[in-house]
């Protein structure tokens, strides 16, 4: 997502400032002299490490860059290490925060002043899946709770005698979500909670799978590309209910139950003192608003194209005018235009 480390990553954030591949050299500069920055110093993004963040991150980059005349840098690291890096001011802006995955930490830094969320960027989702066609074979298999008796399909080539569940990249904040599920499922025993490397590799063992047609269980989240373009089936979960979520996003927790993942009103998060020197910049953040059906074709055409997240910033920002024009001033979308 739409999103994500677990508590014991607050550790030192790996930083890397980054141009952008479209940064308007000197002669461009000037043409967008109208354009003031609010501050005298480059607007810090938080850089996390999937898709849909990282084209967030690009659109955000160009319209403050072309539209309000500010630098910008990218702050590399993962959910809670970025949020304390939210909280301390050594980055401003993170594109895409999902209260529901880190309620306790999230609800935490903004009673503490120094982090505000803004706007509502998009709905995003999550949950366990299986292919279609390994339902097809095993029709029995409809709830996560099923599991139990299948671990035989989805053996882990590492120790054939317990089943493997791909949950999110190690680290990120859905590790604690997936480890207190399967606790929750008492599936402990049963399945190994499989965390890969990174996006890419998580990514990378499912189209593998998929495309060899062999049976695997995953955790996943929306939107993303590889949802709307695999034909997948959703395991059932036990209907929401708030207090038991509230403890599996809680890495102390001791007796979790099992519940249905959060439906997650993403939101922008911003530094507080940033918010405050940065008024205009704030009101855009606070307007930023992407409709599923933009993201969802967005995503898709940098999963089809190959591309980079940059490059899909860029096709974003040329097809849908209509959608992003809305997020600023006249004077700003015009701007932003013109370098398109």
């Amino acid at each position: 997502m739409r999103l994500m480390r677990s508590a014991l990553s607050f550790l030192a954030v790996l930083t890397s400032a980054t141009a952008l591949s479209w940064a308007p050299s000197a002669s461009a500069a000037s043409t967008s002299s109208a354009a003031s920055c609010e501050i005298d110093r480059p607007v810090r993004f938080s850089g996390l490490n999937w898709e849909s963040n990282l084209v967030l991150a690009g659109i955000e980059r160009f319209i403050v860059e072309h539209g309000y005349g500010c630098k910008t840098s990218v702050e590399i690291g993962e959910t809670l290490a970025m949020l304390a890096a939210l909280q301390r001011g050594d980055v401003d802006v993170t594109p895409e925060v999902w209260p529901g995955q880190i309620e306790v930490a999230w609800e935490k830094a903004q009673k503490s002043g120094k982090v505000l969320a803004a706007g509502h960027v998009f709905d995003a989702g999550e949950g366990w899946y299986i292919p279609r066609y390994t339902q097809e074979r095993h029709p029995e298999l409809k709830q996560a709770a099923d599991l139990k008796t299948f671990t035989k399909v989805f053996a882990d080539p590492e120790d054939p005698s317990k089943g493997r569940i791909y949950g999110c990249p190690a680290g990120w904040a859905c590790g604690t979500l997936n480890a207190n599920l399967l606790k929750a499922l008492q599936l402990e025993d049963q399945y190994t909670l499989f965390a890969p490397g990174s996006g890419a590799a998580q990514k990378a063992a499912i189209i593998s799978a998929y495309k060899r047609k062999r049976d695997i269980v995953f955790y996943y989240w929306t939107p993303t590309a590889l949802v709307g373009s695999l034909d997948l089936v959703k395991l059932e979960l036990p209907p929401f209910d708030q207090a038991a979520y509230t403890c599996m996003t809680d890495p102390k927790c001791e007796k979790p139950v099992a519940t249905e993942f959060k439906s997650n009103q993403v939101v922008t998060g911003l530094n507080a003192d940033f918010a405050r020197q940065a008024p205009q910049l704030k009101a855009f953040f606070t307007k930023l608003n992407v409709p599923d059906a933009a993201i969802d074709d967005t995503l898709g055409w940098l999963e089809n194209e190959k591309a980079e997240p940059d490059d899909a910033a860029l096709y974003f920002l040329r097809k849908y005018p209509d959608v992003w024009q809305k997020w600023v001033p006249t004077d700003v979308a015009e701007r932003v235009q013109a370098k398109l």
